[in-house]
Order: C-alpha cells, then sequence, then structure tokens
C-alpha cells in the first residue's frame, strides 16, 4: 500500500495542476498581483518511510512513520511579476502517538501563478531541509523536495482562502551512525510522501484604491450639415476586462441607432444648431464602480449664406506726393445675388469713389504707404471688405532745388572782430562782408522752406581763448544771437534758426586752421607761406565766430576765414598779413591786449 501511495500521489497531483493551468485561458487571467503574501494554516502530512527502532533487540529494526496530523504551516511569498514569485516555505508538527514523531522543513523555491478574477492557481517546487525528530534516533536533518500547488478563493482586497494544497514531499535521511552495515535500506533513508494544507492568505502591499471605471465619447465628423450622419463612438476604461459592459445612448437632436460601443445619429429635419450625444455603459457583474458615462458634442449647420468676395488693385500702385491713382475693385456673390461697393476710405491723402472704381489723390500726404479700403455689401446685408496698397514717394527735387541745397547745405562761417558784439552794443560787431555772406544765406533759405518747410538753420558760435571762461560764453552768445536777429531782420522766421553758445569749446586746433590755409585754393603759394609765419593771429581771429549748418543736411560748415573776406584787416584784429587778399595799411606797433578783450 505504501509503494503504491508513493507512485500514485506524485502522478495524481501533476495530473491535476496540468488539468487546472490547461483549464485557464491565457486571456482570462488577472494579471494584477500584491507584493507579497503570506500563507498560515493547517497541514496533514503522511511522511511514508521507515525509521530504525535502536533497542536491545539485534539486529535493528525499522518503523514506518505514522500520519502527522496535528501540523501547521507558513509561507511567505514575493511576487516580482504577477506570474512568479519565490517562495519560503515552513512546515511543522506537534509531536503525535506514543512514539512522538515529528517533522520540520525549512524550504524555498519558485512559485507560478495564474490568476482569475475570483481564483488564483498556484504550483510551486521547493528546496530545503528536512528535520526528524523520533524516539528512536534522536534529532536527524537531511534534505528535502516539495512539488504541488493548490488554489486560493479571493474574498476581499487584501484576504483570500487557500482552500486545498496538495504537495509531493520527499526527504533523504542518513542513520549510517546508528545502523550497521548489513542494513543498507536503513542506513539511509527516503521519505516520499503527501502533505495537504488549508488556511488564509494574507495579501500584502495591493496598492492603492481602485481606479474608477470612466469612458471617452467621440463624435466623427463634429459638423455637418442638416441631412448628413454622425458616428459617436464611445470607449470604456478600467472597467474588468472579463465582463462583459452594457451600453445605452440617448441625444438631444437627431434619429439615433445604436449598438453597443457604437452609434449612428440621422440629422434629417432637425435645427441648425449645437447637440449633444450621451453614453451610459454599465458592467452587470460588477457590485461597486460599475458604471461610466461619457458625452460627446456635435453641430448642425443649415445651408449657408455665402457673404460676397472682393479683391481690389490700385494702379499705378506708385506715385510722386501729389499725383492720383486709381483703385478699381471686383465684387462677386457666390450665391449670385446683387452686390454694392461702397465705404471708400484711405489712410492719407483723399479717395472719392462711385461704383466699382475710386481715385485717390495724394495732395499734402507725406511719403510711405497709403492704405485703401472699400466695403462690398449684398442684398441680403452680407458683406466684406478688402483693401490695396498704394505707396507715395517723394517727389523729384528740380535742378535749381538741388543747386539751392547744395549750397545750403555747405554751410557757412560768419565772422567777428575781437571782443565784437560788446555788451553795450550788442547789434554791433557784424562787418559787411559777413552781413553779404548772411544776406545771401538768408535768401535761399526763404526760398528753400517754400519746398521743405520743416527745415532749419543752426547757428553756433564761438570766441578765441584768450578770455575767461564766462567772458567766452556771453561773448559766443552775443555772436550767434547777433547773427540770428540780423537772419530775422532779413525774412528769416526765428523758430526756424537753433542757436548753441559754445565759448571758447569745440576751437579750431592750429593743425585744423593750418590745413585749411595750406588747402585754400584762392592762395598763390607764396602768399600761403606769408600767412603761415602769422598763424597765431590767424588762429585767433578763425575761432572768433558763428557756424551755420542746414538741420536736413548735418554737414559742417565751409569756414571762409577772415583773410578772405574784403574787410579781412579787422577781422583779424587790426594787424595785416602780408599775401593775403586785404587792402594794405601802414602797419602799426604792436601792442598787447588784455586777456579779457577778444
Amino acid at each position: 500500500m505504501s509503494l503504491l501511495r508513493r507512485v500514485t500521489f506524485p502522478v495524481l497531483v501533476a495530473s491535476m495542476l496540468c488539468a487546472m493551468f490547461l483549464s485557464i485561458p491565457l486571456q482570462g487571467q488577472d494579471q494584477t498581483a500584491p507584493k507579497a503574501d503570506l500563507f498560515g494554516g493547517y497541514q496533514w502530512l503522511s511522511p511514508g518511510g521507515k525509521v530504525p527502532i535502536i533497542g536491545t533487540a539485534n539486529p535493528v529494526q525499522g518503523q514506518n512513520l505514522p500520519d502527522l496530523s496535528r501540523g501547521f504551516g507558513f509561507a511567505f511569498g514575493y511576487n516580482f511579476h504577477p506570474l512568479f514569485a519565490v517562495e519560503a516555505d515552513y512546515g511543522g508538527d506537534w509531536r503525535t502517538g506514543y512514539n512522538g514523531f515529528n517533522i520540520q522543513t525549512f524550504s524555498v523555491g519558485p512559485r507560478f501563478t495564474a490568476r482569475t478574477e475570483n481564483m488564483n492557481y498556484f504550483v510551486h517546487a521547493l528546496a530545503g531541509l528536512n528535520q526528524l525528530n523520533t524516539p528512536f534516533v534522536g534529532n536527524h536533518s537531511g534534505v528535502g523536495a516539495i512539488l504541488g500547488g493548490g488554489m486560493d478563493l479571493k474574498v476581499m482586497k487584501y484576504l483570500s482562502i487557500r482552500l486545498l494544497e496538495a504537495d509531493y514531499q520527499w526527504a533523504r535521511q542518513n542513520f549510517a551512525s546508528r545502523v550497521p552495515p548489513d542494513q543498507p535500506d536503513l542506513r539511509r533513508s527516503s521519505f516520499s510522501g503527501v502533505r495537504l494544507r488549508s488556511g488564509l492568505v494574507l495579501n500584502l502591499g495591493v496598492g492603492g484604491p481602485e481606479v474608477p471605471p470612466s469612458a471617452a465619447c467621440s463624435a466623427q465628423p463634429t459638423e455637418v450639415m442638416v441631412g448628413e450622419p454622425i458616428t459617436l463612438t464611445a470607449t470604456p476604461s478600467n472597467f474588468n476586462p472579463k465582463h462583459t459592459v452594457t451600453y445605452s445612448w440617448t441625444t438631444t437632436g437627431g434619429k439615433l441607432t445604436a449598438k453597443d460601443g457604437t452609434a449612428s445619429v440621422d440629422t434629417n429635419g432637425i435645427a441648425g444648431g449645437s447637440y449633444t450625444a450621451t453614453a451610459h455603459i454599465r458592467d452587470p457583474r460588477a457590485k461597486n464602480n460599475n458604471e461610466a458615462t461619457c458625452t460627446a458634442n456635435f453641430a448642425v449647420k443649415e445651408p449657408p449664406k455665402n457673404p460676397p468676395t472682393m479683391s481690389c488693385s490700385v494702379n499705378p500702385t506708385s506715385v510722386q506726393a501729389g499725383q492720383s491713382a486709381t483703385m478699381t475693385c471686383d465684387c462677386k456673390s457666390p450665391d449670385s445675388v446683387p452686390v454694392n461697393v461702397s465705404g471708400w476710405n484711405a489712410s492719407g491723402g483723399t479717395v472719392t469713389g462711385s461704383g466699382s472704381s475710386a481715385t485717390v489723390n495724394t495732395a499734402g500726404t507725406a511719403p510711405g504707404a497709403i492704405n485703401v479700403t472699400a466695403t462690398c455689401t449684398d442684398s441680403r446685408g452680407l458683406t466684406v471688405s478688402s483693401s490695396a496698397q498704394l505707396t507715395v514717394t517723394q517727389p523729384q527735387p528740380s535742378k535749381e532745388f538741388q543747386q539751392l541745397e547744395a549750397r545750403l547745405g555747405l554751410g557757412h562761417s560768419i565772422y567777428f572782430p575781437t571782443a565784437q558784439p560788446t555788451p553795450q552794443k550788442p547789434d554791433g560787431g557784424l562787418l559787411p562782408s559777413q552781413q553779404k555772406t548772411l544776406l545771401a544765406l538768408a535768401t535761399d533759405f526763404a526760398n528753400y522752406l517754400k519746398a521743405k518747410p520743416d527745415a532749419h538753420l543752426i547757428l553756433e558760435g564761438h570766441a578765441d581763448p584768450r578770455g575767461s571762461a564766462a567772458f567766452n560764453q556771453a561773448l559766443s552768445e552775443r555772436r550767434v544771437n547777433r547773427a540770428k536777429s540780423f537772419l530775422v531782420e532779413n525774412g528769416v522766421s526765428a523758430d526756424h534758426i537753433d542757436v548753441k553758445a559754445m565759448g571758447a569749446q569745440h576751437n579750431l586746433t592750429p593743425d585744423e586752421v593750418r590745413s585749411s590755409v595750406e588747402q585754400n585754393p584762392d592762395l598763390t603759394p607764396g602768399e600761403r607761406q606769408r600767412i603761415l609765419r602769422n598763424m597765431r593771429t590767424i588762429i585767433l581771429a578763425s575761432n572768433r565766430r558763428v557756424d551755420i549748418t542746414l538741420s536736413t543736411t548735418g554737414q559742417t560748415s565751409v569756414k571762409q576765414f577772415p583773410f578772405n573776406a574784403a574787410d579781412s584787416l579787422s577781422l583779424i584784429g587790426g594787424r595785416e598779413v602780408k599775401g593775403a587778399p586785404a587792402k594794405k595799411t601802414t602797419r602799426k606797433p604792436r601792442t598787447k591786449k588784455p586777456a579779457t578783450t577778444q
């Protein structure tokens, strides 16, 4: 009977486990698993082997191990994967019967688990230590192995019931130190038996709360004309994939035809507007979190009223300021209703139009781009606007104007005698030759303002460095104010004159004066040499001046030094420079002038 059990039970266990796992379809498996699980429960063990009885009898006799019905077992499994785990197992027994037999097993090995919605099926193959305790041979430890499996019924999230665990248990014990060599079967005994278990399983680290089911709805297309169909789709999420869910559809407009997760809407006969379709999804087998709802919006449009279309062009696209251009607009209605073009408007100049064309007048317009816009309206009140751009350029100046601007652009400098004008006579000091220069400048500038009314003259007064800073500043102010007043007296508006008094700042350097003398085309080589020998006098005279420039050009003035003037003798301080084009006078003894007169 013992041999039959040893052979039959492993085959029976293996067949049961294979049938169990093959009966679970792969797609029906629940792929969620706790981090770990802990089993504790009752154990029944039939060891199925003999131990030697050591006593006075000779030879030593063998004793069959009895069934151990007062057992208990524990197992801890760590799940690396929903299907695979490493399991540590302990099995023990209280001493039973008059012989007091006891077997403890300490095993570890892999476990494979197939998980379904309500049941978990597992097989494991464990190896470890088998400890035997008998009153005849005491405690003996040997190697052991366990092969089997079982099934757990899910009760709740954290608790399962192990309905049955059936294992084939094998062990090898060595009694060679207590048994004579003539009894080899007892010296090294093998045990192969049956282990049955049942108990509770705690599921550890199951995770957070269940994600409630949800659904997403879509409409395709989202906008149709009246009479065109809409296709609706509902996609559920987080429902149990092994359950069949039910769908119910509603809509705020149109005729609905539904089949499970899809539906269609017939929009014939409904008014234009926005509508909503709703899908209700339910899992009849689930007790909690078994419903989800989603919506999809769609729009139905009535036959459109197309607004008119219009394009505009301007000819020519570029004109000089003061010239005119023609703008033409082409307006049409896609629905073939009457249209009218009006509402002409321009960002510059003036525009007058009738029908589909208008004239743009650029008189008084600054150079740049002008946007011209018109509006087209159909008989139903639908409108459209269109625009075109006209570029206005600066008129080309005449040759006379170019020559005038060239003269003004060169700039001029006028010169004053030493310390002139004085505080007592602020209107003095302007010699005839310098007045002649200013008169010509005033005439040219008055003509220039007719074409460029925003132009300005910039007057910058200077003094030579022989006086104090305060004296030089006041003197340069009197000089520049005298030049300005003379221009105003001769027709130039004061609003077009800007003045600056520089004192002795920014005076011409000796090198600058020398360079100007050397480049003066009106001097002969001999005259130039004689002037250069009197550079101190020339430098001082060259800085008693007012520079006049035209604001629109930004060029520096042309400095025509005192010896170029008809009254140069007065301008250079009363000293004649031989070779200069000035009237010869009797040379007087040179006297040193005070530093405050220049």
